[in-house]
């Protein structure tokens, strides 16, 4: 299988075009197709924040669900969303608000019709994605060795959250422990969760959040080939968004 990934979009929609004709698609068909067959996969996270997530939705509802072009594995802020569509009671914070602002914009029509595309995606996706024999695994916030094939609360925690030791930073984020240095597995897990500056390689590992809605990059890996490329964002930069987050205790 030959797939590009691409990290966290968060509403990013004209950053989401420009790195896939990076990565040599096309658009002509109103949705990324690759001459050689080649397929997209999402790390999640593709709303909130960012000035387009409607957009970002309606275009990976139209590759995963429609024309089976994509795989898509869900985030934090996917699950929140999943979570606000349902009717659930949740604080409509930390990057939300801007979803349901677009959201609430548009007639009660067009909302249902986005409302079911998203639910529809996030209900037929796994919590994350084990693909060519079980060689790579897209994982929002990462995965354990042991957690791979698993499917619980635990797992979902981790793959949703990453590694939460419960502490918290003085701005009230918490602290998550390194993971990637203690993975020892054999399987090649692409992620990213926690916005880094440059794409970061740690043991198999690779953490492809590059803080987009940040004003860093939109960066994709191509598999097999491990090739990073990436796109810069069109938004200012928030030097302090990409502060270290791990506690490697």
């Amino acid at each position: 299988m030959k797939i590009d990934i691409i990290g966290d979009i968060h509403g990013c929609y004209k950053e989401f075009i420009q790195l896939t004709d990076e990565l040599g698609y096309s658009w002509e068909t109103g949705y990324p197709v690759h001459p050689d067959g080649r397929i997209l996969g999402f790390v999640g996270d593709l709303t909130d924040r960012g000035p387009q997530s409607l957009k970002v939705i309606e275009s990976v509802y139209e590759l995963t669900i429609v024309h089976k072009l994509a795989l898509y594995a869900p985030g934090n802020h996917c699950n929140k969303l999943y979570r606000y569509f349902s009717g659930n009671k949740v604080q409509i914070t930390h990057g939300l608000e801007t979803t349901v602002a677009e959201y609430k914009e548009l007639p009660v029509r067009e909302q249902k019709i986005i409302r079911k595309k998203f639910m529809d995606l996030y209900e037929q996706s796994p919590l994350y994605q084990v693909i060519d024999n079980e060689k790579l695994v897209i994982a929002h916030a990462g995965i354990r060795s042991d957690y791979i094939g698993k499917m619980n609360d635990k797992v979902k925690s981790f793959v949703l959250y990453g590694d939460v030791s419960g502490a918290k930073h003085p701005d009230g984020s918490p602290v998550r422990r390194d993971w990637a240095l203690f993975y020892h597995g054999h399987a090649t897990i692409i992620y990213g969760h926690t916005p880094v500056l440059e794409p970061r390689k740690v043991n198999r590992t690779y953490n492809i959040d590059t803080g987009c809605v940040f004003g860093g990059k939109l960066t994709a890996l191509r598999y097999p080939e491990l090739e990073l490329i990436s796109v810069p964002s069109t938004l200012p930069f928030f030097a302090e968004k990409f502060k270290t987050s791990f506690d490697e205790s």
